[in-house]
């Protein structure tokens, strides 16, 4: 019961102390902020014409998109988490990752026999914990998109030699193709129907999927719309390179395989050693926990492990 209590007390006092510090930053912005000229129209726009653009608003509480809105890596934020596909907001990301930061690092800390600097990092992996989702659902649905591309460029490619002409031979893709792959192109569509000129919604489509394949696919229409030339040839040859590509990726990370289970057994093996330790002979384990020296060697010995963990990835990620 006491240690639930101080799990509590150390999470409230943590929370508020971040709260705090958000509503001390938000006032010195505001302050420092230069007063509106007094007869100046709050938004031009609103005057002369209505404002037909979308905009998205980086968090539904006021306090936190004033706050947000400061700072620059928040665009970056927001661009992964669109090509992540998520209807999330800035907002919500952000305060999901102090909430957990601030429940893991104050469960950490209640426990006496784990260092400072061990605790702090736990609440720091926790509150990057949302932000790592967001990062491989990002990395799953690019996969996705990759492994449908070459299908699509065959699709389009058989269309135009059919005699269609692009714009139709996209709405025909859209409506037979899967998901991210049809998402994304029916953005292009609508883009293209709207008016805008399809070097802009090309080049839309290339930021919105950051891909070296959509940037050539995207290079290859305003050529051809520019010089002319047999467009579906094209993108004929440039699906057999793509599936070319990644055959060669594919044999590539089979190879790899062996180096990567390497790397995580070895991760594993002293976790799994020192688990078995401490059920078999408790006592034999419980001198690190509780001589302060062995405290800093249980975290020298986590750091080097996290740290040995992910040079082995970096030595086996061989990117094509």
């Amino acid at each position: 019961m006491l240690v639930v209590a101080t799990i509590v007390v150390v999470f409230v006092a943590t929370f508020l102390a971040a709260a705090v510090a958000v509503v001390v930053a938000w006032a010195v912005i505001q302050r420092s902020a230069p007063e509106p000229v007094a007869g100046a129209p709050a938004d031009p726009l609103a005057v002369d014409s209505p404002r037909l653009l979308k905009t998205d608003l980086l968090s539904t509480i006021s306090l936190w998109q004033e706050l947000l809105a400061r700072f620059d890596f928040v665009q970056g934020l927001k661009t992964k988490i669109g090509e992540a596909g998520l209807t999330w907001s800035v907002g919500r990301v952000t305060l999901t990752m102090l909430l957990a930061g601030s429940l893991a690092g104050a469960a950490a800390w209640s426990l006496e026999w784990l260092p400072a600097p061990l605790a702090l990092a736990l609440g720091a992996l926790a509150a990057a914990s949302p932000w790592l989702y967001v990062l491989r659902i990002r990395a799953a649905r690019l996969a996705r998109f990759e492994e449908q591309f070459p299908d699509a460029l065959d699709f389009l490619s058989r269309a135009l030699r059919a005699g269609h002409p692009f714009a139709a031979a996209l709405e025909m893709l859209v409506q037979d193709s899967p998901q991210p792959l049809a998402g994304e192109m029916r953005k292009t569509a609508d883009e293209r129907a709207l008016g805008m000129s399809w070097d802009q919604a090309l080049d839309n489509l290339a930021t919105r999927v950051p891909l070296m394949d959509v940037s050539f696919f995207a290079a290859a229409v305003l050529l051809q719309s520019r010089t002319g030339g047999k467009l579906g040839e094209v993108l004929g040859r440039l699906s057999e390179t793509m599936r070319e590509r990644g055959a060669i990726r594919g044999e590539i990370r089979s190879l790899s395989t062996h180096g990567r289970l390497t790397g995580l057994i070895l991760t594993l093996i002293p976790i799994v050693v020192a688990a078995v330790m401490a059920f078999v002979n408790p006592a034999y384990v419980q001198i690190l926990l509780t001589n302060p020296y062995g405290k800093d060697l249980v975290l020298a010995a986590a750091a080097c492990l996290v740290l040995a963990h992910f040079v082995i990835r970096r030595i086996v990620n061989i990117r094509l």
